[in-house]
C-alpha cells in the first residue's frame, strides 16, 4: 500500500467531516455578524467587517484542509535545484549601482512585544548597543543611506494592535531626521475556543486577551487595506525589502537590489547555511518543480530528523524577503493568495477560568510560491543577526561588532563566526542580564562561553577559548574586575575580594 493511500479517507468520513465543515464554518459566520454589529461608528464597523470577512476566509480554509486530512506529501519533497538558490557571491559587485535605491522601501516587522526577554512594551524599544534601540539603528541606517545617496528610501513599520501607541510616541522623535516615517496595523483577528471553534470575544471592545495579530503573513493584506501599497507604487517604488526589527543584520544590500531588478523577479527570500543551531528554521525546498517554503509545524513526525538534517537541507530561511510591489497588488486583488496555516494552541483566561484556545497564523515566506521568478540568495551568515534571547545581547553589544552609521560590523580582529554564546535562567530577563553582567567582557577570542547559576562579572573582563561557569543552586560566583579567563571550568561558588 502507498504512503499516501494512509491519508484516504472513506466516502462516509468525508462526507461526514464536510458536514461538520459547513456548521462550524456557518456558526462562525454568524458569530462574526453580531460582533460587527457590536460596532458603533459606521466606518470602523465597514473596516472591521472587511477583517472579519479575511478571518473567515482563513477560518474555513482551515477547517477544509483538517476535514480533508491532508498532510504534506513527503515523497514529492526534494532539496531546491540549482535555478532556484543563487549564490550570494555570484551576484556581487554592483555596490556602485545605487541609481534603483529610489525604486526600493523597506519594512520592518514591528508586532512582537519585549515579553520573552522580560520587557514591557514593543520588543524594538528595547536598547542593544550604545544606548541605541533596534528602532534607532533602524532609522540611523535608513537616514545615512538617504544622506549618502541622496535618495528618499521611505521606512514601514508593520505594528500589531499591541505594539502600535507605543511605536507612535516613539517615533515622534524622529521628526527632524532624513527619513519617511509610515506605519500601518496588521490584522486584529479573534481568538477561537479549541472545543466549540467559536470567537472568545462577545463584542469589539472585549480585552485584549480576545484577539491576536495573525502571524506576519497578513502583511499583503494589510499593507493593501491600509492604503500604504497604493501609496507606495504611486511614488514609483517597486521593491519592497522586508525583515523582522529584531534582525541586525538585516540592512539594505545593493546587490540583492539590482540581481532581483535584472533578474526580474518578484520575490526574493535570503538563504544562509543551517548550522546545528539552526536545524528548527523553515527551508527552501522544490515541490513538484516549484519552490516553497517548509516549515518544521508542516513535517510529518516521522520525517523530522530528515528535515533537520543539514545535510540534505542545506539552507535557511533568515526571513529578509524583497518583494515586487505591484505583485502584491496583483496577488491580494485577484485572490490568489493559499499561504499554510499554522495553528497555534494557547492557553488564557476566560473569567478566571483557563480555556483552551486556537489562533490561525500565517508566514509571509510561505507566500513565495505564489510570485512569479520567485527563488532564495545563499547570504552570508552576517546577515541573520537576530537577538531573541540575552545571549544574543551579549553577543552584539560587546567587542565583537563595532557600530558604523547604525550597523553592526564585525570586527577585523575576529577570525572566523560569532562564538556560541548560552546564558541560563538567570539572565533570562534584561533587567537580571544587565544587573549580573554591568560591563560587557572582551570576547574577540571566544569560541563556547556557558553560564549557568547566580553569577556576576566585574569590569575589563577577558574570555578566550572555552569558558564554562557553573555555580551551584543558592552559591555565587562573582568573577572580580581585571580577570582574563581562557579555557576554563568553574563550578562550585566562588567571591573574590579586591585588596
Amino acid at each position: 500500500m502507498s504512503e499516501q493511500r494512509k491519508h484516504l479517507k472513506s466516502q462516509s468520513a468525508v462526507a461526514f467531516d464536510h458536514s461538520a465543515t459547513n456548521v462550524a464554518a456557518s456558526h462562525m459566520r454568524n458569530a462574526l455578524n453580531r460582533l460587527a454589529d457590536s460596532v458603533e461608528d459606521t466606518e470602523e464597523r465597514k473596516k472591521f467587517a472587511n477583517e472579519m470577512d479575511t478571518f473567515f476566509a482563513l477560518f474555513r480554509r482551515y477547517l477544509t484542509d483538517k476535514a480533508k486530512g491532508s498532510t504534506i506529501d513527503w515523497e514529492r519533497i526534494n532539496p531546491p535545484n540549482p535555478k532556484q538558490v543563487v549564490s550570494y557571491k555570484d551576484i556581487q559587485g554592483n555596490e556602485q549601482k545605487t541609481d534603483n535605491l529610489s525604486k526600493l522601501a523597506v519594512l520592518k516587522l514591528n508586532g512582537g512585544l519585549g515579553t520573552s526577554m522580560g520587557c514591557v512594551g514593543p520588543k524594538s524599544v528595547i536598547e542593544v548597543r550604545d544606548g541605541k534601540s533596534f528602532l534607532d539603528l533602524s532609522v540611523r541606517q535608513i537616514e545615512h543611506l538617504n544622506r549618502q545617496h541622496n535618495t528618499d528610501v521611505p521606512f514601514i513599520l508593520m505594528n500589531s494592535f499591541n505594539t502600535d501607541e507605543d511605536t507612535q510616541t516613539i517615533i515622534k522623535k524622529y521628526q527632524g531626521h532624513n527619513v519617511n516615517i509610515k506605519t500601518f496595523n496588521q490584522s486584529r483577528f479573534p481568538r477561537v475556543y479549541k472545543d466549540s471553534l467559536l470567537p472568545v470575544p462577545k463584542d469589539f471592545n472585549d480585552s485584549i486577551d480576545s484577539w491576536y495579530p495573525p502571524g506576519h503573513g497578513d502583511l499583503f493584506e494589510s499593507i493593501a487595506n491600509s492604503g500604504v501599497l497604493d501609496e507606495l507604487i504611486e511614488q514609483g517604488k517597486e521593491v519592497l525589502f522586508i525583515s523582522n526589527v529584531d534582525n541586525l543584520g538585516a540592512v539594505v544590500d545593493v546587490n540583492i537590489l539590482e540581481h532581483m531588478l535584472e533578474s526580474n523577479s518578484e520575490y526574493i527570500m535570503e538563504l544562509t547555511d543551517k548550522t546545528r543551531a539552526d536545524v528548527k528554521g523553515g527551508t527552501i525546498i522544490d515541490y513538484d518543480g516549484s519552490v516553497r517554503l517548509l516549515e518544521i509545524a508542516q513535517v510529518p513526525k516521522e520525517h523530522t530528523e530528515e528535515f533537520k538534517s543539514i545535510k540534505k537541507f542545506k539552507y535557511f530561511n533568515t526571513n529578509n524577503l524583497w518583494i515586487n510591489l505591484k505583485a502584491i497588488k496583483r496577488v491580494v486583488e485577484n485572490d490568489e493568495l493559499a499561504m499554510e496555516i499554522i495553528p497555534n494552541h494557547k492557553s488564557i483566561k476566560v473569567k478566571g477560568n483557563t480555556v483552551e484556545v486556537l489562533q490561525l497564523e500565517t508566514a509571509v515566506g510561505a507566500a513565495i510560491r505564489h510570485f512569479h521568478g520567485a527563488h532564495g540568495v545563499n547570504v552570508p551568515r552576517r546577515r541573520f543577526l537576530p537577538v531573541k534571547t540575552c545571549s544574543d545581547l551579549f553577543l552584539v553589544k560587546s567587542d565583537l561588532y563595532h557600530l558604523i552609521s547604525g550597523r553592526l560590523e564585525m570586527s577585523s580582529s575576529r577570525y572566523g563566526g560569532a562564538p556560541l554564546v548560552k546564558l541560563g535562567g538567570h539572565y533570562k530577563k534584561v533587567s537580571d542580564f544587565q544587573k549580573r553582567i554591568p560591563y560587557i567582557p572582551y570576547i574577540v577570542e571566544l569560541d563556547h562561553l556557558t553560564i549557568t547559576g547566580n553569577v556576576t562579572l566585574g569590569k575589563n573582563v577577558t574570555l578566550k577559548g572555552t569558558v564554562i561557569i557553573v555555580c551551584e543552586e543558592g552559591k555565587k560566583i562573582d568573577i572580580p574586575n581585571g580577570s582574563e579567563l581562557e579555557n576554563v571550568v568553574i563550578t562550585g561558588s566562588l567571591s573574590i575580594l579586591e585588596h
